[in-house]
């Protein structure tokens, strides 16, 4: 069976189906949000995160799978020093495989949820031997993430770094978008929504960072109609919150269509409260440039340290 819809539900109700108690990931990349959801399973899992052995890790990453790692009790995260690009998920019972998928998704928001643009396949039985002696080849040659030492982790650097403005074209915090998204009353919004505009000259320096929308079919109408798809994304910021975010909106640059926003998901309130803890705005309260300015910056930097795994950094 192929599945290309609804991945993360797929792999997180495949045990279900198999007898089995341990789940084995093997991803090119990994994000925290998907390793975090594994504390709900009834088992251990291992995840391996493939392409260390090829790129390394970065330092916001590392640090917020050490705490998963330390914090959920049936979790084991592993770093290959085999480039490894696979993405694997095996169900295993008493050490041998029960059930397999393989394909193109990584195990992160981005990788799992994305209609369309990756698969997941069921494997035979006839894999299943050759696919454990492969996972254990991977494992033998893995650390765990607590191995780690800070001379063995990468930092952005300053050419990495896009740096999104908080402030309107006026130089002021915009009355009802961006951090105060939800103050207009005729949005379908709540009060404390909030999002960051991204601008045609940020995705012109960092095509990298903010990639063209994809196209992907609307089942709905039994047309095949089509429509740009919003990507989902891991935001890790400075001070070790996560959370799931949204590329969303539409801008043209060039003849291609890219995103204009980004939010907090499936909440844009997320983004609201979080911004009005750090800058002791009270909730439902407008943001105004003062406060900003009160607390040291009017932008927050961007960089990408993974696939669909991003940094914001608002730290003073």
């Amino acid at each position: 069976m192929l599945f290309t819809e609804n991945l993360e539900e797929i792999i997180f109700q495949r045990h279900e189906l198999f007898e089995s108690d341990e789940l084995v990931v093997l991803s090119g990349y990994v994000g925290p949000k998907p390793i975090e959801r594994l504390h709900s399973l009834p088992f251990h899992s291992k995840v391996i995160y493939g392409m260390y052995g090829a790129e390394g890790i970065k330092r916001t990453l590392h640090n917020s799978l050490v705490i998963l790692q330390d914090s959920i009790d049936n979790i084991n995260i592993f770093y290959s020093q085999l480039p490894v690009h696979s993405k694997c998920y095996a169900w295993r019972n008493r050490g041998q495989i029960v059930h397999a998928l393989v394909g193109s998704a990584n195990f992160s928001t981005n990788g799992l949820t994305t209609p369309y643009r990756e698969i997941l396949a069921e494997t035979t039985r006839d894999t299943f031997t050759p696919l454990n002696d492969y996972i254990s080849r991977v494992l033998n040659n893995s650390i765990s993430c607590l191995e780690l030492t800070s001379e063995d982790i990468s930092v952005d650097t300053l050419t990495e770094l896009c740096f999104l403005t908080l402030l309107g074209r006026d130089g002021e915090v915009q009355n009802a978008a961006g951090l105060n998204w939800g103050q207009n009353p005729e949005n379908h919004t709540t009060r404390s929504d909030a999002y960051i505009k991204i601008r045609v000259q940020d995705i012109k320096d960092f095509p990298e960072l903010f990639p063209p929308k994809q196209l992907n079919p609307l089942r709905f109408d039994g047309r095949g109609r089509m429509h740009r798809h919003n990507d989902a994304i891991e935001i890790i910021w400075d001070d070790g919150v996560n959370m799931d975010g949204l590329l969303f909106g539409n801008q043209t640059i060039d003849g291609i269509l890219h995103p204009k926003q980004v939010t907090s998901f499936p909440h844009a309130s997320e983004m609201g409260i979080y911004f009005r803890k750090r800058l002791g705005v009270p909730i439902d309260q407008p943001i105004r440039k003062h406060h900003l300015l009160r607390y040291g910056r009017t932008d927050v930097a961007v960089s990408k340290i993974g696939e669909g795994v991003y940094k914001f950094d608002f730290s003073v």
